[in-house]
């Protein structure tokens, strides 16, 4: 039986925490400002809490579909996620062009050819509490010769192969749980 909570944990001011889920314990990035407790719009927080992963979208020009019990879509060029607080469409998906401040889900960094929404600030939306807090790829970089991963904007992310070895585990009531610690 597959573990039902993802637990992601990370010092104070840490990009870099761990997931744990079941038997896999890997490193995984965080928001350069680490794990927060009072989310803000652009502070590059990753908040705290526990949230429920909403839908699975991926780049079918680069990866073949994932294998998720989640619902899972396509990313198309004129996908994105509304990231101005003061928009009636603020931390939600819009298609492109869009008026105001918001993210391309479909990116040339290759973060978001697999990225999970997570329900962060969704039911209900509040203004300014923060938008587009997923579960998407890492980048990485050698540092000193030794690989790390580079800081989110606020998600937290996983190498692919980590990745993969997650959603092969998660259930439709999977929930990742975001908490300061080790």
């Amino acid at each position: 039986m597959a573990p039902e909570h993802i637990l992601v944990t990370g010092p104070k001011g840490a990009t870099v925490g761990r997931l744990r889920f079941g038997v896999i314990d890997v490193p995984c990035a965080l928001g350069r400002s680490g794990i927060v407790t009072d989310k803000r719009e652009g502070d590059g927080g990753t908040p705290t809490g526990t949230f429920p992963l909403r839908e699975l979208r991926y780049r079918a020009d680069r990866l073949a579909p994932p294998a998720s019990p989640l619902e899972t879509r396509v990313i198309n060029a004129n996908d994105g996620w509304c990231d101005a607080p003061a928009d009636k469409n603020y931390n939600r998906f819009v298609t492109l062009p869009y008026p105001v401040s918001h993210e391309k889900l479909m990116r040339d960094d290759g973060l978001y050819d697999i990225v999970i929404m997570l329900g962060y600030n969704d039911d209900p939306v509040v203004s300014g509490k923060g938008s587009a807090i997923f579960f998407h790829l890492a980048k990485e970089k050698a540092i000193d010769g030794k690989s790390t991963l580079q800081p989110t904007e606020g998600c937290v992310a996983l190498t692919l192969a980590n990745m993969r070895t997650v959603l092969a585990l998660i259930t439709a009531s999977t929930q990742m749980e975001i908490a300061l610690g080790d």
